[in-house]
């Protein structure tokens, strides 16, 4: 973990997509927010979206919003409201290819429509993602587009499971114990 809280202070630095990968519950959204905070975008949003927990039409305007920007009904979208900052795509392996099509654009270009309008909103944000899924696996059967593994894949980071690190245990139970009994005495 040393290695990879290393690697993630290092990255965190440069302003390029970064994927972190690994099973659930190791620590993926706490890492992402970590890199964040060390970044030069720090003091702007960290916006997050989990991709296998919307169905598509959904996770589209959760992302790039609705209606044109002057409409009063118009909703701004996750990459809008994370306009400076960054923003951290939870299990990207689950989004559909109509949105992996879409999020390769902005990514590209740095640019979007929101759901049922015309206009170009454009906006400023790093992207980090993560996955439990062997992405490359998933590029070479069809399901995830290659150009957007590799733009999503600048910089890799694999968290091994806690089973993998068990010198791990003792001081993640103690910092529990401490939370736990911290939230009791409040």
């Amino acid at each position: 973990m040393r290695k990879v809280i290393r690697e993630a202070k290092r990255m965190s630095q440069l302003d390029s997509s970064i994927l972190i990968i690994g099973e659930t519950g190791t620590g993926k959204e706490l890492l992402a927010r970590a890199c964040h905070a060390a970044s030069e975008r720090a003091e702007q949003p960290f916006m997050t979206l989990n991709c296998a927990a919307l169905p598509d039409d959904v996770a589209e305007s959760e992302l790039f919003g609705v209606g044109e920007k002057a409409q009063e009904k118009s909703k701004r979208g996750i990459f809008e409201l994370a306009d400076g900052g960054s923003v951290f795509l939870d299990e990207v392996g689950e989004m559909s290819t109509k949105l992996q099509s879409k999020l390769l654009r902005v990514i590209q270009n740095g640019s979007f429509r929101r759901v049922n309008s015309e206009q170009e909103v454009t906006v400023n944000v790093r992207i980090i993602s993560s996955t439990n899924k062997d992405l490359l696996h998933l590029v070479s059967i069809g399901e995830f587009r290659e150009d957007l593994y590799y733009r999503l894949n600048v910089f890799g980071l694999n968290i091994p499971p806690l089973r993998e690190r068990r010198s791990d245990i003792l001081p993640l139970t103690e910092s529990f114990i401490a939370h736990v009994a911290n939230v009791l005495v409040v």
